[in-house]
């Protein structure tokens, strides 16, 4: 059985959906659509830390942990 994750999104964004898909006010798509960007964005760098603390081998950590820097636009000149 697959693991149900849970996400939260802030209030503003879901009061834009309603207003978007319930009252049909197509002015707050680009809102929506740029705070669905940034949810994903975190998402994908949550699940990138997440990996970098868990994964089994040190190999997949590592890859975990530049992508993961990557993703934050970390210079490599930053990084040890």
């Amino acid at each position: 059985m697959e693991k149900k994750i849970q996400v939260q999104i802030p209030k503003d964004l879901l009061l834009a959906l309603f207003q978007y898909h319930l009252a049909g006010n197509e002015d707050y798509l680009p809102e929506i659509e740029k705070a669905l960007m940034e949810k994903l964005d975190s998402m994908v760098k949550r699940e990138l830390y997440t990996t970098f603390k868990t994964a089994p081998t040190e190999e997949e950590r590592e890859k975990a942990r530049q992508e993961y820097l990557d993703k934050c636009g970390i210079p490599e000149s930053f990084r040890w």
